[in-house]
């Protein structure tokens, strides 16, 4: 390495160098700070005398105040290569019909992190993928987006996880098949850890259930050492039920209906809770389906979590809190207002300022519970696999500009309208003034659910 001082070199001037070095990439690229020490390092203070540990000044560091730019999220979970099968009429049990096959970029936390890139964002990925073609296509249109790959870990013995989906001709998943076990058995808690530092500016680090039991309790842990609020995507009915084992550390949770039964009924041990029929579901209201999902939500609430969206499909999203509406009305403490975040945080403001929200008038402070009910937007549906991530990539961008729960999940609404109109699982590009106005729209129908009894 060339040193600006001449050979033989001091062990000062080293030290001046290293120091310099460190704080020029502290300041630019923080993802990049671990690669300076490892978690057995010490760090001498400019008084000669005191000594603490590398992570503990990483504690240490997380209370400095950020300014707009730094935050960024934090996402770790799958990269898979998704195959849409669409066949052009009725498929047929024992032999083919035309259609059309498309390999999709996908997997949860990947859609999030682009969706987010294409608004704006620069999320941090921690992933894991294989130098297979899955993995090289994968890889590949990562880069072309400008996205650091630092975080994702490439190995030759990795099979890069993927997901056949084969459709109807409504656009609707008919069946699927998922081989992503190397998720589990590569993205490990080692690898994941060597990232920690990415959380001193994050707003937010977001986990998908494709983790296994180890990393994704490694995963809260840090983001509880470094005071980073965490929020669960469940992926699936089946890996949902894998918040039972970090439950006490999410701040915020996205199921739908299904995933929240599921999620419920682990927490309380027993299945308590039954799906709901079709036939349920069918021509019923928007406050009678609320009143039938509340005494789930309850027991997220109850276990915790501080924020449950419940994603309702064609209905909507209903947000819910026990903390009153105050909390829905505050935005994050570390923002990044720069390119698509910031001009989508102003012309959002400029229409649906954080005064306080009409329908709160009609709360009683004594209930327990806070909802407030999302409507959908209508759209001209092409695919619906990528909504609920996009929907979850627009509210995250929105509360890391700056825009309280509320009026995020209104941007993330129009987002993921963009994201059904669209044959891939994340829109090439977005509209801000569409996505502006559809946020407005959504914010301005939402509704107030009030229950004095929660059970």
């Amino acid at each position: 390495m060339a040193t600006p001082f001449p050979i033989p070199v001091t062990a000062a001037q080293v030290g001046t160098y290293f120091v310099g070095q460190y704080y020029q990439v502290l300041q630019s690229q923080r993802e990049f700070v671990h690669q300076f020490y490892s978690d057995a390092s010490t760090m001498l203070r400019i008084d000669g005398s005191t000594r603490e540990t590398a992570a503990a000044m990483l504690v240490a560091l997380r209370g400095k105040k950020l300014e707009y730019g730094d935050g960024e999220v934090v996402i770790i979970g799958g990269m898979v290569l998704d195959i849409h099968a669409t066949p052009s009429l009725g498929a047929k049990s024992g032999t083919t019909v035309p259609g059309k096959v498309y390999y999709v970029q996908g997997g949860v936390a990947r859609n999030v992190a682009e969706c987010m890139s294409k608004l704006g964002s620069k999320p941090f990925m921690i992933s894991a993928i294989g130098f297979d073609m899955a993995g090289n296509l994968l890889l590949n249109q990562w880069k072309s987006a400008g996205l650091s790959a630092e975080g994702i870990l490439k190995d030759k013995d990795i099979e890069t996880p993927v997901v056949c989906n084969i459709f109807d001709v409504k656009g609707e998943v008919a069946a699927g098949v998922a081989s992503v076990e190397a998720l589990e058995k590569y993205l490990t808690p080692d690898w994941i850890l060597h990232f920690k530092s990415t959380l001193l500016s994050a707003p937010v680090l977001m986990i998908d259930a494709n983790l296994s039991h180890s990393a994704l309790e490694a995963s809260c842990k840090m983001a509880a050492d470094m005071e980073c609020p965490v929020w669960f995507e469940p992926v699936s009915v089946t890996k949902s039920r894998r918040i039972s084992f970090i439950v006490e550390y999410v701040t915020f949770a996205s199921p739908n209906e299904d995933e929240l039964i599921a999620m419920a009924n682990d927490l309380s041990g027993s299945a308590v809770f039954q799906p709901l029929s079709e036939s349920q579901k069918k021509n019923i209201s928007v406050v009678s389906l609320f009143q039938m999902l509340k005494p789930a939500i309850w027991v997220l609430l109850e276990k915790g979590i501080e924020v449950v969206l419940v994603t309702i499909g064609s209905n909507g999203v209903f947000l819910c809190n026990k903390e009153g509406p105050s909390y829905l009305k505050k935005p994050t403490e570390k923002i990044n207002r720069s390119g698509f975040g910031g001009q989508l945080y102003k012309s959002f403001m400029q229409n649906c300022p954080p005064s306080p929200y009409s329908g709160f008038s009609k709360l009683d402070k004594s209930s327990p519970l806070c909802a407030v009910h999302f409507p959908s937007l209508p759209a001209s549906v092409v695919r619906l696999t990528g909504a609920g991530d996009c929907l979850v990539g627009g509210t995250l961008t929105s509360i890391c500009a700056g825009l309280d729960i509320m009026q995020s999940v209104s941007v993330g609404i129009a987002v993921a309208k963009a994201a059904v109109e669209a044959e891939a699982n994340v829109p090439n590009s977005f509209n801000l003034s569409a996505i502006a106005d559809d946020a407005k729209s959504v914010y301005s129908g939402a509704k107030v659910l009030f229950h004095q009894s929660m059970l």
